[in-house]
């Protein structure tokens, strides 16, 4: 589902999976590992951008294919899968940019958090709504608080509900916010301002600056492969394909 395209120094990764509003199935991460190594290896390409097809950047994993996990092991090598992703976007050593409308959910806006810069259009919106089938973000307890202060992390965690494009700009998730349909053509004109700067400089620059990303990956993956195997994941997950509200009792 990630379509991959160069135009000059520029990538550009689209997310496109329009039919499905860019929900990210299993498969989704290895294709993410694979364009970060592609964009890499080329020599031409100094900055890569983020995009999604259709109506929205991403509501995040494909929750459908939550019921097809089979067993602990398993579900702790999903959540080693998709974290290892997100962690390789936080490693990758060219800049990166998410050009971001509609929904940037769960996995999609934790795709946005591990970006290097972050423009969004007037409609996007941003949230980590786990809490409503029963988990947490994983990659957001672990990287959110680089770019969000605590209460503004707690509140999206806890509460489940989406940030307005102003409100994640205020909150510190999100760089420029531009006029609707307009996020495209700002991520490539920063895109081309930064391709222009030395390389080197800005790997080590990036390199320092994520210094602490790794910090707390391993818990992270043991904690979501837990909640997964829980009765209320189980009534979170049945609840959203009933389209009812979850009845949590905690076990």
């Amino acid at each position: 589902m990630l379509r991959y395209e160069v135009n000059g120094d520029i990538a550009w990764a689209t997310l496109d999976r329009a039919d499905k509003l860019n929900a990210m199935p299993r498969s989704f991460w290895d294709e993410l590992v694979q364009t970060l190594a592609r964009a890499d290896a080329d020599e031409q390409v100094r900055v890569l951008i983020f995009r999604g097809a259709g109506r929205c950047f991403s509501v995040g994993g494909d929750i459908e294919g939550f019921g097809e996990l089979r067993d602990s092991a398993d579900r702790r090598n999903y959540v080693r899968e998709a974290l290892g992703a997100l962690r390789a976007v936080d490693q990758f050593t060219k800049p990166t940019v998410a050009a971001v409308h509609g929904h940037a959910l769960g996995g999609g806006c934790e795709l946005t958090m591990v970006c290097d810069i972050v423009v969004a259009d007037e409609t996007a919106r941003f949230g980590t709504p786990e809490s409503q089938v029963g988990l947490v973000p994983g990659l957001g307890v672990v990287r959110g608080l680089s770019q969000l202060n605590l209460h503004w992390m707690k509140y999206m965690v806890f509460t489940g509900e989406s940030l307005d494009a102003h409100e994640a700009k205020a909150a510190g998730l999100v760089n420029r916010v531009t006029e609707p349909g307009g996020h495209e053509a700002l991520a490539e004109e920063l895109a081309h301002k930064i391709a222009k700067r030395a390389p080197l400089a800005l790997a080590v620059g990036k390199q320092i600056l994520n210094r602490h990303a790794d910090e707390g990956y391993g818990h992270a993956i043991e904690a979501i492969t837990l909640l997964q195997g829980t009765a209320d994941m189980v009534e979170g997950i049945s609840a959203f394909s009933e389209r009812r509200e979850p009845q949590f009792e905690g076990r």
